[in-house]
């Protein structure tokens, strides 16, 4: 273990991704947790969002934040975890525009 981080999410988020995820049929979500070097005005340094696609990182698509938090231990280090390659891809084609927030 790297480290653990606590994050809080807003009941307002919760429901806005529940209600998504109802509409666009999916099972579940994938969200990406980035971890900064520097704290902010409050005290955290981790911030999730739903993640991207390729295409979506490279149209610069605003990203849908989910919640915020802090690190609260490190050993000092963390590792890149392995690459898995999966055999076909999920998701909805990207262009689309369906009015949702994600």
């Amino acid at each position: 273990m790297s480290a653990l981080a606590s994050i809080y999410l807003k009941l307002e988020t919760l429901e806005t991704l529940v209600l998504t995820l109802k509409k666009k049929a999916e099972k579940g979500i994938s969200i990406d947790v980035s971890l900064s070097d520097t704290t902010n005005e409050w005290g955290q340094n981790v911030s999730t969002y739903v993640s991207q696609t390729k295409e979506q990182r490279e149209a610069k698509t605003q990203r849908f934040y989910t919640g915020n938090g802090k690190v609260f231990w490190t050993d000092g280090k963390i590792t890149v975890a392995d690459k898995v390659v999966k055999e076909t891809p999920q998701g909805h084609p990207m262009d689309t525009d369906d009015g949702l927030p994600f």
